[in-house]
């Protein structure tokens, strides 16, 4: 542990550790061994690279084909943004970026978290109230609003409280590492309220999607249900591939706000482990390693589930266009020049200049 000693010191009457006054944790986290903290780097940088590729593939597909993404589904492209930041934020280290890292990994995953709620709220006004695309667009900049402005108003509230400490374990800056009234209020409790209303939106799209395929059923037999059951496979695939690490994550910062007072005075005080059993004394490693894991994998399966589906297209519609760019740019200079060679007439050439240029511009077109 590090004690924390001089006045000017931001954590000073403001940390404690295992019931211990300005008592802090230090970098390496003192629970887990040398091998287990190298394997955490690794561990770390491996699915913070995919959720990286994954993200900036989703992105880079949304800025080529902007118009193949609308409401309800394009907050997937805004969340898998906020997850590529995410994972850029894990891969960035030195102390002289504490601030960077601390904006990049807390402000985008609260961000992403508001823009799932967004996904959930439009995917309900789609399929619940019987929203065309158009209208729900029409809110996108109330949509951008919330979930810019919340996360900010939360992250200049912590840098004001000086509440931004290091993870000791990811060896990131974050929060609520050295106080659990800051996990508990700046983490914990936002992720929990994010959850549970975007669940509740899901579960009310679901609702009224069950109603519609009834009564469809009912009236036009079930081969005209197939396009709203494969809508169907797909809000639910997607509700899975979220709200299950989510929940996992959430998990797991609630059995971390439960245990940490046990270790650290276990840690402390050394008297106390003969009264604690072996799997209390220390945070169960693998927990951790399933919460960063987790906290990445929500970007890497948005990006699959949209880039799988739309970046062949995509790519290759903007490929063929550069092709035909091309060869009809090439194709023009070598019937003109033909044209030069073997035409003693120039207002006739001329003629079939402006004839091929706009026979040319329509066939591109």
């Amino acid at each position: 542990m590090v004690s924390v000693s001089s006045e000017r010191h931001p954590l000073y009457n403001r940390v404690k550790t295992g019931q211990i006054a300005n008592c802090a944790l230090p970098c390496h986290n003192p629970f887990f061994s040398q091998d287990e903290r190298a394997f955490t780097v690794f561990w770390i940088g491996l699915w913070s690279v995919l959720c990286f590729v994954s993200t900036f593939a989703t992105v880079s597909t949304f800025l080529i084909d902007m118009e193949r993404f609308k409401y309800p589904e394009r907050p997937i492209i805004f969340l898998s943004a906020c997850y590529l930041f995410v994972s850029v934020g894990y891969l960035t280290t030195g102390p002289a970026l504490c601030t960077v890292v601390f904006l990049l990994v807390y402000f985008f995953g609260m961000a992403s978290s508001i823009w799932w709620v967004i996904l959930s709220l439009t995917w309900f006004l789609a399929a619940g109230m019987k929203w065309g695309n158009e209208a729900i667009a029409g809110y996108s900049q109330y949509f951008h609003l919330a979930a810019w402005l919340v996360p900010s108003v939360k992250s200049i509230a912590v840098l004001a409280l000086s509440s931004v400490d290091g993870d000791p374990v990811a060896g990131i800056c974050y929060v609520g590492n050295q106080s659990l009234d800051n996990l508990r209020g700046f983490v914990l409790a936002p992720l929990v309220i994010y959850l549970f209303i975007g669940t509740m939106f899901l579960l009310a799209g679901f609702v009224s999607l069950f109603r519609i395929r009834s009564v469809i059923k009912q009236q036009g037999g079930p081969t005209k249900t197939h396009k709203l059951e494969k809508l169907m496979i797909r809000l639910g695939l997607f509700t899975v591939l979220y709200t299950v690490p989510a929940a996992v994550v959430v998990a797991c910062l609630f059995y971390e706000q439960h245990n940490r007072p046990r270790w650290e005075a276990t840690h402390n005080c050394p008297c106390l482990r003969d009264l604690q059993p072996d799997q209390a004394r220390r945070p169960d490693y693998a927990v951790f390693m399933l919460k960063y894991f987790m906290c990445l994998v929500v970007g890497i399966t948005s990006g699959v589930w949209v880039w799988m589906e739309t970046t062949s297209l995509a790519h290759l519609s903007h490929v063929r266009g550069c092709e035909e760019e091309f060869l009809g740019s090439q194709l023009q200079y070598i019937l003109v020049q033909h044209l030069d060679s073997t035409s003693g007439f120039p207002p006739l050439l001329d003629h079939l200049r402006i004839h091929l240029d706009t026979s040319l511009g329509r066939f591109l077109n």
